[in-house]
């Protein structure tokens, strides 16, 4: 039976581990587990006879795709997957796959508590804003932004998005407004909400085109990467627009710079949180199991992303 395994700096919880491991032990897969390791040759020699590799945020790069001479398939335990080096993947016939939606409420939430949170003012005291008749926009309307949204119009936000791989018809059907381009979604919000991929295209798109489109009291709302933004451009809106706040689950570049200068309008955590929940853990890791069981056992490919 094939040998799966499950290398993660941070550690799954121990319910999603219980669970994780059931699966794999009802398919009588082989397990091997690699939790906290601190020294990436411990990967190396992990992987080296290894059929399957779970991982989370674990970094899959030629190097340990070189030392996995064996490796079938790579799954990431999550949405975002640029962990993995693709085309290094490709060319070793090695499937890369992520587990889409099953972290997507835990990110929602975030974000909603995110805004709350500088809508309070960060809950110094004084006397803050309201979500409710606000507009939110969506920059990207995959998995994650229809929780958001879900949660939005429960709070009476009005909702819009932007997808161009997204119909038009799905938008509607969901209760959001589509707008037409990337320029009317950094013109209409009071908070924008990214949920956009880290790819070629992407990287420092938000620029000072776009960020100088917003209002002066915008809000902007990051659990996508913070490699979509050009930090240039979002320290000139700080300093041009006296009321624009961002705020983040993943520390920017910039982050002792905005801090010093504009840290009443900013906040961000330490590390990436949008997928910290035990629920989000355990739903990542157990179907990250399914989806290999699944490859070997019938060929499935559904979730692959090379």
């Amino acid at each position: 039976m094939p040998k799966v395994l499950i290398a993660t700096e941070k550690a799954f919880a121990a319910e999603a581990v219980q669970l994780l491991k059931a699966e794999l032990n009802a398919a009588k897969y082989e397990q091997v587990w690699l939790e906290n390791y601190t020294d990436v040759n411990e990967l190396y020699a992990a992987v080296a006879d290894a059929e399957a590799i779970i991982i989370r945020s674990d970094i899959v790069d030629a190097k340990v795709l070189e030392a996995a001479k064996k490796l079938k398939i790579v799954v990431r335990a999550g949405a975002g997957y640029d962990n993995v080096d693709l085309p290094a993947a490709t060319a070793k016939g090695v499937v890369v796959m992520n587990t889409p939606g099953q972290n997507s409420n835990a990110v929602a939430e975030l974000a909603i508590g995110m805004m709350i949170y500088m809508a309070r003012g960060k809950f110094n005291g004084k006397s803050g804003s309201e979500l409710a008749g606000k507009n939110l926009v969506l920059y990207g309307f995959g998995f994650v932004a229809r929780y958001v949204a879900k949660i939005a119009r429960g709070i009476g936000m009005h909702i819009y998005a932007y997808d161009p791989f997204i119909s038009n018809e799905i938008m509607t059907k969901d209760g959001v407004t589509p707008l037409c381009s990337v320029e009317d979604i950094f013109k209409t919000g009071d908070y924008i909400s990214l949920h956009i991929p880290a790819t070629a295209e992407t990287k420092k798109s938000i620029n000072w085109n776009l960020l100088g489109l917003v209002k002066d009291t915008c809000t902007i709302v990051n659990t996508a990467r913070k490699e979509v933004i050009d930090e240039e451009a979002l320290l000139r809106a700080f300093a041009e627009k006296k009321k624009f706040r961002f705020v983040s689950d993943v520390e920017p570049g910039c982050a002792a710079e905005m801090m010093e200068k504009y840290g009443d309008r900013a906040y961000f955590t330490p590390k990436k949180m949008g997928a910290q929940t035990e629920e989000a853990n355990v739903n990542a890791g157990v179907a990250a199991a399914k989806q290999i069981i699944a490859f070997f056992e019938k060929g499935d490919k559904t979730y692959k992303v090379n």
